[in-house]
């Protein structure tokens, strides 16, 4: 369970959370909860989500279940140092799709004494480790990882599972792309897939050989 209240106030330094899952877990609306939680205690706090990600809204960070809380988009992690002014909580969306610099200014800004919570997919489609996410897990003091349920065996699902026939590691979807498993079933859709894939390309020669 995440506390709020486990540092030493007296302190200059700050720390990082990193909400972590799948897609379709929860990661940005434990975001915006804790925010909208620092909001109410009158805290001042900046949002920022990567200039790519349009998906809902240009201006703001929105969960699936369409809670929102303003934000800023920026191109590249640099831009969030040099914004997050006078601050004393900044959030971070969809951090996995940020360049590697992300790392370095969450721990910077964490250094000025700065709350920074950070929420972002721990793995891309093909389960391997998603861009910066590893190395802000690693130096963050609070890890939170969610689930998502499976939409084939209803159990945990951590999982994101690209429907879609599209190799780019950065696609942005929905339920129309993408949909969360469970591992048994994440590992048994990636062989049906590959089968599927098998079988069109072996009818698309033989058309050819016609």
């Amino acid at each position: 369970m995440f506390l709020e209240n486990t540092v030493n106030h007296t302190e200059q330094f700050g720390w990082i959370e990193v909400i972590c899952g799948s897609m379709f877990s929860g990661k940005t609306e434990e975001l915006i909860r804790r925010l909208k939680r620092a909001q109410f205690a009158k805290q001042r706090i900046e949002i920022f989500k990567p200039k790519i990600d349009t998906r809902y809204d240009d201006n703001e960070v929105v969960s699936h279940n369409d809670s929102r809380i303003r934000s800023t988009a920026v191109p590249v992690a640099s831009n969030i140092r040099l914004l997050a002014n006078d601050v004393d909580v900044v959030g971070i969306d969809e951090a996995q799709f940020f360049d590697d610099e992300i790392v370095a200014v969450c721990n910077d800004l964490a250094n000025r004494g700065i709350r920074v919570i950070v929420a972002g997919l721990d793995m891309d489609f093909k389960g391997n480790p998603f861009g910066p996410m590893p190395a802000l897990m690693a130096t963050a003091e609070y890890v939170t990882k969610v689930h998502a349920v499976c939409t084939h065996t209803g159990n945990l699902a951590n999982y994101s599972f690209r429907k879609a026939q599209n190799d780019n590691i950065v696609m942005l979807g929905e339920t129309q792309e993408y949909e969360p498993l469970s591992r048994a079933a994440y590992y048994k859709a990636l062989k049906n897939q590959k089968e599927e894939i098998a079988s069109e390309n072996d009818t698309t020669r033989n058309l050819n050989d016609l």
